[in-house]
């Protein structure tokens, strides 16, 4: 089904007539230094598979599970660091914001501003991003039906803004773990939005590790391959050089030498759907 909405984020077009789109980077800032090297090697990655890249780090993690886990740089320092990713590195830059305040901080940045899956029903936060205008990235929360989404969206499109993208990201199936229903991506994409799938974190096992959140890594290329098969617009993936050591999310994030290999069979896979 072709998107209703057209969502252009710098000259890169989501939609099924058009090549899947990577968003991927560190689940979270941790140094400039480290931020900066791996949006360069995503880029030279991006480019090698031909495929658009957005690059995406959260300069707060605001629901991790424990107090003592750490956040990020907050929002001044870490807008600070996209902000020279995206003049020096060259690439659109995406991150996720908690509260309307941070929006008036980030928005002159930011070239697609994420809601939380967590946040992703809170009214006047939906309303004061929709309101800079910018493409906005919706992750479906673990809680909602796939149709539920539609409610967001109509939030959204109050304000005169279309330029919706929604990201599935598993779905609570228990205590303790996700399921990833492709489905919910057929869905989604009857309502004429793009849909992007969330690769690392649907593998998610929430709070699994009792104060941090566990993982199935392996479960990774499997989803993304099923996702691009059923008609995913783009793909979310968190990456790490070394995710043993990351300071967020180390269970699910993708080591960054499998990265290439993954776009690249993902990118077969869109080829042989389009050319059907």
């Amino acid at each position: 089904m072709k998107n209703k909405y057209n969502i252009t984020v710098n000259g890169i077009v989501f939609g099924e007539n058009n090549p899947l789109v990577l968003i991927a980077g560190p689940c979270v800032i941790e140094t400039e230094k480290d931020c900066c090297l791996i949006a360069e090697k995503i880029r030279d990655i991006a480019i090698k598979a031909d495929i658009p890249f957005i690059f995406k780090a959260s300069y707060d993690k605001a629901n991790r599970s424990s107090i003592k886990s750490y956040r990020g740089p907050g929002a001044k320092k870490g807008i600070k660091i996209l902000s020279k990713i995206k003049k020096e590195i060259g690439v659109p830059v995406l991150s996720d914001v908690h509260c309307c305040n941070e929006i008036d901080i980030v928005q002159d940045v930011l070239d697609v501003i994420q809601i939380p899956a967590f946040l992703c029903r809170q009214t006047d936060l939906l309303l004061h991003a929709a309101k800079t205008g910018k493409p906005i990235n919706i992750k479906k929360g673990q809680f909602l039906s796939p149709w539920d989404v539609k409610n967001i969206a109509e939030k959204v499109l109050s304000t005169g803004n279309k330029n919706i993208i929604f990201t599935e990201r598993g779905t609570m199936f228990g205590y303790n773990n996700l399921v990833a229903d492709m489905r919910s991506i057929v869905i989604m994409k009857k309502m004429g939005f793009p849909v992007v799938f969330d690769a690392t974190h649907s593998v998610q096992l929430p709070g699994g590790m009792g104060s941090t959140s566990g993982g199935q890594r392996e479960m990774i290329e499997p989803l993304t391959n099923a996702a691009v098969s059923v008609g995913c617009d783009g793909l979310f993936i968190e990456t790490h050089e070394t995710p043993e050591k990351a300071l967020s999310d180390s269970a699910t994030m993708l080591p960054l030498k499998q990265l290439l290999p993954l776009i690249k069979k993902a990118t077969r896979i869109r080829a042989a759907l389009s050319s059907e």
